[in-house]
C-alpha cells in the first residue's frame, strides 16, 4: 500500500469517526438523528408485525422493511468498528454489545421463526438521544440513581430474602389449610398464590374457600401493603446519601469568576484557570 493511500485511508477513517461517534458537527448530529429515526421505525415495524390482521395482509412488505433496517444497522455497526480507534473497546462496551444484539434477531429468523420480535432490544439504542440532544445532565441524575441502587443491593437482597421466606411459609400453610380439593394442588402452586396475594395483584385464579384460609389471606394482604414501601424507602435514603456525597465533592465557587459548576475533582477553574479554594 502506497503512502498516499495510507494517508487517505487514515484521513477517511478519522472523518468517519467524527461523523459516527461525534455530535459536534452538522454531519455527526444528522447521522445520529437519522439513526434514531431508523431505530424507532424498525421497532414500530416489529410491533405492527405482531398484529395478526396486519401481518396477514402485509407480511412480505413488513419483512422486507425489517431486512432493510437490519442491513442498514449491520453496515453502521461495521463502520463503527472500522472507524473506532479501539474497536475491541467499542465492541465490548455497553452500547457496542447492544448494537450487536440488535442485529442478531433478524438473522436468527433464518433458523428460528418468530425471533424477529426480539428486535425490540433496539429500544435501548435510543439512549443515544441523550448524547444527540446534549442531555448529559440527565445521565448524571441516572448515575445517582444507579449508584443508589448499587449501594442498596445488600439491603434489597436481605429484603427479598425475607419476602421469599414469607411467601414460602405462607404458601405451605395455605396448602395445609385448603388442600387440593380447594385448588391448592401443590406447595409450588400455593407459593404462586402467596406471591400474587402478597403483592396485592389478586388474579383470582386461585382463592381460598375456608374461613381460616380467607382470614389468613387477609393477614397476608395487609402484610403486603406494609412491605411494599420498604424497598422504596431503602432506595430513597440511598439517593439522598449519594446526592449529599456528590454535593460535598463539588468545589466551592471560583473567587474570580464566581462559577460553581466544576467537575467534582477539579483543582482549577475550567472557566478562568485560577486555583479553586477548597
Amino acid at each position: 500500500m502506497s503512502e498516499n493511500n495510507f494517508r487517505y485511508q487514515n484521513h477517511f477513517r478519522k472523518k468517519l469517526h467524527t461523523i459516527i461517534f461525534g455530535t459536534d458537527t452538522k454531519a455527526g448530529k444528522l447521522f445520529d438523528v437519522i439513526l434514531l429515526y431508523a431505530i424507532l421505525m424498525s421497532i414500530i415495524i416489529v410491533m405492527v408485525e405482531s398484529v395478526e390482521k396486519i401481518n396477514i395482509q402485509y407480511a412480505a412488505e413488513l419483512r422486507t422493511l425489517e431486512w432493510i433496517f437490519t442491513i442498514f444497522f449491520t453496515v453502521e455497526y461495521v463502520l463503527r468498528l472500522y472507524s473506532s480507534t479501539k474497536p475491541l473497546k467499542y465492541a465490548f462496551s455497553f452500547l457496542g454489545i447492544i448494537d450487536l444484539l440488535a442485529l442478531i434477531p433478524t438473522y436468527m429468523t433464518i433458523f428460528i421463526p418468530g425471533a424477529q420480535f426480539l428486535i425490540v432490544v433496539r429500544a435501548v439504542r435510543l439512549l443515544r438521544v441523550f448524547r444527540v440532544m446534549k442531555l448529559t445532565r440527565y445521565l448524571g441524575e441516572a448515575n445517582v440513581l444507579g449508584q443508589a441502587l448499587w449501594n442498596s443491593r445488600r439491603k434489597i437482597i436481605v429484603f427479598l430474602g425475607a419476602v421469599m421466606s414469607i411467601v414460602i411459609i405462607s404458601g405451605t400453610v395455605m396448602y395445609v389449610i385448603e388442600g387440593a380439593e380447594n385448588g391448592f394442588n401443590s406447595i409450588p402452586l400455593s407459593i404462586y398464590w402467596a406471591v400474587v396475594t402478597l403483592t396485592t395483584v389478586g388474579y383470582g385464579d386461585i382463592a381460598p374457600q375456608t374461613t381460616i384460609g380467607q382470614t389468613f389471606s387477609v393477614i397476608l394482604m395487609l402484610t403486603g401493603y406494609a412491605i411494599i414501601a420498604v424497598p422504596t424507602g431503602i432506595v430513597t435514603t440511598e439517593i439522598r446519601i449519594t446526592e449529599k456525597e456528590n454535593h460535598d465533592k463539588q468545589p466551592e465557587n471560583c473567587l474570580k469568576c464566581d462559577r460553581s459548576d466544576h467537575d467534582g475533582d477539579a483543582d482549577f477553574c475550567k472557566f478562568c484557570g485560577i486555583k479553586i479554594v477548597p
